[in-house]
């Protein structure tokens, strides 16, 4: 039998840590390690305790999960972040990309969803939900924000090779993307390798960390 997947859930609501911790006790293949109510004693736990998943608030007192995720992802690089809240801001969503979740479910969300997105992260995939994709792929391109740094140069990429990189960012197949483009899987490939080719990078994840930071998605 494979070992289950280990998860541990903050959030400063205990009510919302009982009722997580109940539903995802239904989930086959899942156990909850852990439930605290204060962020600032996760990075704690986690020296203590092999965890697969953590599974976050965004909005919380003294370490709300964006700063909690940049904290525990510089300790802990191979723990995937599953953050759950009720924020439909395509900003905050852009931010938590940044800081390097690995999926983002809205609270709403009923036990079919999170199931999936945990045992998909569970894979090493990406999960975000269809309304967190809707928000994202509904603002125009946009620069980068200014720093302090100079940033790496914008790419010069196709709308079409726009339309094929938040695709990828959906964890589209090839023929999916196909289907939706009305375009031969060959022709999608043919653009992927190009898309690859000039950012530079090796794989999807790639595509989608380059498309994050310049606001492509």
């Amino acid at each position: 039998m494979s070992s289950p997947i280990r998860v541990v859930l903050t959030d400063d609501h205990e009510i919302i840590l009982d009722s997580l911790s109940l539903l995802l006790g239904r989930i086959e293949g899942v156990e909850v390690v852990g439930a605290l109510n204060d962020s600032r004693d996760v990075v704690d736990f986690l020296r203590e305790h092999e965890v697969d998943i953590l599974l976050t608030d965004m909005d919380m007192p003294d370490l709300n999960g964006i700063n909690l995720t940049l904290q525990v992802r510089q300790h802990f690089p191979q723990l995937r972040v599953l953050m759950l809240t009720v924020s439909e801001d395509a900003d905050r969503i852009r931010e938590a990309f940044r800081a390097g979740i690995s999926g983002y479910v809205m609270k709403k969300a009923g036990k079919a969803e999170l199931e999936r997105a945990i045992k998909t992260l569970a894979r090493g995939e990406k999960y975000f939900s269809e309304s967190v994709m809707t928000q994202l792929m509904a603002l125009p391109i946009e620069s980068p924000r200014p720093t302090d740094e100079a940033p790496a140069p914008l790419v010069p990429l196709t709308d079409r090779e726009i339309e094929i990189i938040k695709l990828v960012a959906q964890e589209l197949s090839t023929n999916a993307i196909a289907d939706k483009l009305f375009i031969s899987p060959g022709t999608v490939e043919t653009h992927r390798h190009n898309i690859l080719r000039k950012l530079g990078v090796k794989n999807s994840i790639g595509i989608i960390k380059y498309a994050v930071k310049h606001g492509l998605l």
